[in-house]
């Protein structure tokens, strides 16, 4: 099994199926592209259907887009429970996920990945002031502390155990910390939203795949 990313310093969306598959224990190796000249963007529309990373190689087929290789886990990693067991919980947690997957679009604008991120030691960025970032981001900060009050208070993630739905939000706290976005200006006076993208950042496999992104931009 072979999962193709982009550059581990900026391809978020490469950041969270393997985040998934890490936490599944799946046995898989990773070969990380580029897509920044000609050359390398067609032999990426050679090995991706989409012309976009992340893909899954595995049983001779090829699964394409960040959700549907965290489904391919979850349903053949049942035992690492990707998913909340919780009906109710389970929904919620496909919905916030669904929501990030799609949405946020003035985040994504505004706080991009590029080569200036973080893990590629460069000095925090300036907060950038837009109204609709400002929505975003209480939107956020409402959806993490909603769900956190409801499924996860008695640990650091939204729905309980770890889940899917943390690793779609991890590059979210990637943005605030590289942003220095104070999210209690937002709506999160007491911190809650504040501790929810401490714990994403804290995470090891995060901290795994950030030490491999600084190895290989050296």
């Amino acid at each position: 099994m072979e999962l193709i990313i982009g550059p581990r310093l900026y391809s978020t969306w490469s950041l969270r199926p393997w985040l998934v598959l890490k936490r599944a224990g799946a046995a898989f190796t990773t070969r990380e592209v580029s897509y920044r000249t000609d050359a390398q963007k067609a032999e990426l529309r050679r090995l991706s259907p989409s012309g976009f990373v992340p893909l899954l190689k595995v049983d001779g087929e090829t699964i394409w887009d960040t959700l549907s290789i965290s489904e391919w886990a979850a349903e053949h990693y049942p035992e690492a429970q990707l998913w909340p067991v919780d009906p109710t919980a389970r929904a919620l947690a496909r919905s916030a996920t669904a929501e990030m997957h799609s949405g946020f679009m003035a985040l994504r604008d505004l706080c991009g990945m590029g080569p200036d991120h973080p893990m590629a030691g460069a000095a925090r960025a300036e907060t950038p002031s837009d109204p609709a970032l400002d929505r975003d981001l209480a939107r956020l900060v409402e959806l993490w502390r909603q769900m956190r009050s409801r499924f996860g208070a008695d640990g650091p993630w939204l729905f309980g155990d770890w889940s899917i739905a943390d690793a779609f939000f991890t590059p979210v706290a990637a943005r605030v910390r590289h942003y220095q976005i104070d999210l209690s200006g937002h709506g999160d006076a007491d911190g809650v939203a504040r501790t929810y993208v401490e714990a994403l950042l804290a995470q090891p496999d995060f901290e795994e795949w950030q030490r491999l992104a600084l190895a290989n931009a050296a």
